[in-house]
């Protein structure tokens, strides 16, 4: 990046509001105002997208902000056009910041002649002219492989660590609980940064997308259960999960879940659910009953994003951020200190 020059936010339709808080955070970062590039993102009567920059691009470090959430066709493919917008107007750099990357639960062949869809995503985004990812929680870590390009991966951990700190203060009485065997090195990794104990739910299917049994391993009898996941989808899963271990004992139970993606039938789910509480990120915006439901919370990410656009744009290290100590002060406002 040019010395004195800010880097540029653009942002698609996906996550309008993220975008927004976003850039009123570098604003408070930097002592002068940053806004989103005036854009004109519209559909043709037959769906086509058509995409116009308003603003001279030539030379700037650009960041397009468009998570590839539901509908995650429309979404991708906005990305996909901007970045071409972009890279016509020879902007000198084009980074996609992806707060949730659609498409991720296909990182593997899982039976014959099936694609992995992730890896063509990536292959799109490249060809496209992107020439850096910032992302959140990816689905399965090594899709960062699955790119030629830097790809800075954020997780939501240290922040989840500091909102349970400000919401349990007794973490002597706290379970940190994996929904699936497949998610405990994140679950394990979240309970060390709160000195937490663990515990696992091991679920055997019948069928794909069909639930036989589940069984808790581990101690959860009184204790206070913070499942943590990467995604919730239709919820089923997770209150299962949440029945589960109130049947085994636990006294209150509560989910962490990095991308609220909440589609189908999960938001009468959830409201019914033995939950006490469901905290989400913004990274997929919330619809309008999500955010009326009163035993869902959202935590917002736009100052997390925002310091790591920072960082990238002026090239200091972006792995500070995945501790919270680091994050104590960017997230103050939220979480004052004792």
């Amino acid at each position: 990046m040019n010395a004195g020059k800010q880097p540029k936010l653009i942002a698609g339709n996906s996550n309008q509001p993220l975008a927004s808080a976003i850039a009123r955070r570098m604003s408070i970062h930097r002592g002068e105002t940053v806004k989103l590039c005036d854009t004109r993102v519209e559909r043709f009567n037959d769906a086509e997208i058509f995409v116009e920059v308003f603003e001279n691009v030539r030379g700037e470090d650009m960041f397009i902000i468009q998570s590839t959430s539901n509908p995650a066709n429309d979404n991708l493919m906005e990305l996909l056009i901007m970045t071409d917008a972009l890279r016509r107007s020879s902007a000198s750099r084009i980074t996609a910041v992806i707060p949730y990357f659609g498409y991720a639960r296909q990182d593997r062949r899982t039976k014959a002649r099936t694609p992995i869809s992730a890896k063509l995503v990536a292959n799109l985004l490249t060809q496209a002219g992107i020439e850096r990812v910032l992302t959140m929680d990816l689905h399965a870590a090594q899709i960062q492989g699955f790119f030629d390009i830097p790809v800075d991966n954020l997780y939501a951990a240290p922040v989840f660590a500091l909102d349970i700190k400000h919401q349990f203060p007794n973490l002597a009485d706290v379970t940190v609980v994996s929904p699936d065997v497949g998610g405990v090195a994140r679950a394990r990794e979240l309970a060390e940064r709160i000195n937490a104990d663990l515990a696992i739910v091991d679920k055997r299917r019948a069928a794909p997308g069909e639930v036989a049994s589940m069984t808790v391993i581990g101690e959860v009898k009184d204790r206070i259960c913070i499942i943590i996941d990467d995604m919730c989808d239709t919820a089923g899963t997770l209150c299962k999960a949440a029945e589960l271990l109130k049947t085994s004992g636990a006294r209150e139970v509560h989910a962490y879940i990095s991308h609220g993606v909440l589609s189908g039938p999960a938001v009468e789910r959830i409201s019914a659910s033995v939950m006490k509480s469901l905290v989400i990120t913004d990274s997929i915006e919330p619809t309008e009953p999500v955010k009326a439901t009163p035993n869902i919370r959202i935590i917002p990410t736009a100052p997390i994003f925002a310091q790591a656009i920072l960082n990238i744009a002026n090239g200091t290290s972006v792995s500070s951020l995945f501790d919270d100590g680091t994050l104590s002060p960017i997230y103050e406002a939220f979480y004052p200190a004792a």
